[in-house]
């Protein structure tokens, strides 16, 4: 030990004293201690969203993704299934196991823009032949309603009726949520809030709602896009531009939520969302969904092109569709393309974009 003129004892440098070493080793083993948790806790979580997502095997029916930043179309199907707790959601009734709603969503290369096509599940097309989930072969049948398809033959026949529906583009990936988990994740998402421009009185399916402004919880939501009869005409593509207009309020909402900055709600809205959805089997892990949903992560309301497959009213009756060939072509041709879905694809038609008018606005 050495002194200094003014300050007395100055400890040689070197070896730390006995009560240093002590003090860095527990600070040493606290921070372990808190990495272990942390890692131990990240482990869990992923486990258990990866646990949550159902999936099914779809194989051959789908093309992988070229790239993280590759064209890429996503068929997205509602059921209309009342089994568990989708019967309480869905206000009770038969099993019926339909497609409720079915969206080709098509994300152009570079993954900054889309195509949210609507196929109306009374849409009379041909079902080819197919292998649904059971392992059963499903014959091939002409006219059949498009919703009918799922409930032959799952998600398998519903991925090949839309591969032959439009002319053979390939699928990559097959999303499928019920009644429960749309309503659950909106709940996670803490509703939404929208301007009606209309009133909606449906009392089928009870939705009762004045003009103006609401905020809807998943429920809520769940139920304004089901509703038809107090909307348009009361067809199927008076709800498909309700749910259009609906979803571009939800997509600008998210779209302005950074929800990295909030931990403990960014995984309510992932547990919400894992277990709200079957997908094929490539998609069934969590950060191979985790990677997809961040390649598109820049997508904006502005960015989503809303279309309906151009249809016309089957003749004697005007609750079927039948697929318009010609508009068809020109729509399938431009997605199989990566190019935008043109004007001359959708005028013209019974499916013609905005028949009903503005509905539902941003909250």
């Amino acid at each position: 030990m050495t002194y200094g003129p003014r300050w007395g004892r100055i400890p040689r440098m070197g070896r730390p004293t006995r009560r240093r070493a002590t003090r860095m080793r527990m600070v040493l083993c606290s921070l372990a201690g808190v990495l272990l948790l942390v890692g131990a806790a990240a482990a869990y979580t992923w486990h258990r969203l990866s646990g949550n997502i159902s999936s099914v095997e779809l194989g051959s029916l789908l093309t992988p993704e070229a790239s993280a930043t590759s064209d890429l179309n996503i068929l997205v199907v509602g059921s209309d299934s009342r089994a568990g707790k989708n019967a309480a959601r869905a206000g009770g009734g038969e099993d019926a196991g339909r497609s409720d709603t079915t969206l080709l969503l098509h994300v152009y290369g570079g993954r900054k823009k889309a195509a949210l096509v609507s196929i109306p599940r009374d849409t009379i097309v041909n079902r080819p032949a197919c292998t649904a989930a059971s392992g059963q072969n499903v014959p091939g049948r002409e006219r059949v309603m498009f919703n009918a398809v799922y409930e032959m033959g799952g998600a398998p026949c519903t991925v090949a009726a839309v591969e032959a529906l439009s002319g053979g583009l390939r699928i990559n990936h097959y999303v499928e949520v019920g009644f429960n988990g749309f309503a659950e994740l909106m709940d996670a998402l803490g509703g939404t809030d929208i301007t009606l421009v209309k009133p909606i009185d449906d009392k089928q399916s009870g939705v009762h709602l004045r003009a103006g402004k609401h905020h809807l919880n998943g429920q809520q939501c769940l139920d304004l896009v089901r509703t038809r009869h107090g909307v348009g005409n009361g067809s199927d593509l008076g709800r498909i531009q309700l749910q259009h207009q609906f979803l571009t309020a939800v997509i600008g909402k998210m779209a302005g939520q950074d929800l990295l900055t909030d931990p403990v709600r960014l995984f309510a809205v992932a547990d919400a969302a894992t277990k709200s959805l079957t997908t094929d089997s490539s998609l069934a892990h969590v950060d191979t969904l985790a990677s997809l949903v961040y390649s598109m992560k820049g997508l904006g309301a502005k960015d989503v092109q809303m279309v309906t497959l151009p249809a016309q009213l089957e003749q004697g009756d005007e609750d079927r569709l039948v697929p318009d060939a010609a508009r068809g072509r020109m729509l399938w041709a431009a997605l199989e393309a990566d190019r935008p879905v043109p004007e001359g694809a959708l005028t013209g038609t019974a499916s013609e974009p905005n028949g009903i008018g503005q509905v539902v606005t941003p909250g």
